[in-house]
């Protein structure tokens, strides 16, 4: 993530807080605060945020279907349809 001209001390954010908000929701790029020259939160707008939370799910989601690959924890496509076709005729 780039912060090149979105780091701001947080002193910053205390004294513009409205045009922080309208400047990163009109962005969408994320602002990185600092506290004694260090970075200690990062703002963003919360649309971005709900697309990272759901981006992170789907990476979740590839994560523990691949370990249950490499364990051998899985059925091959014919048993699936197989199953599936079952369930469809009951």
């Amino acid at each position: 993530m780039k912060f090149s001209s979105q780091v701001k001390p947080i002193s910053y954010l205390k004294s513009h807080t409205a045009e922080i908000v309208k400047n990163i929701s009109e962005s969408r790029e994320p602002m990185l605060i600092t506290q004694n020259g260090e970075a200690k939160l990062v703002v963003m707008d919360v649309k971005s945020y709900e697309e990272q939370m759901e981006t992170f799910a789907l990476l979740k989601i590839l994560a523990l279907g691949s370990r249950e690959i490499e364990k051998g924890e899985y059925e091959s496509v014919e048993d699936v349809f197989d199953e599936l076709e079952r369930i469809g005729k009951e």
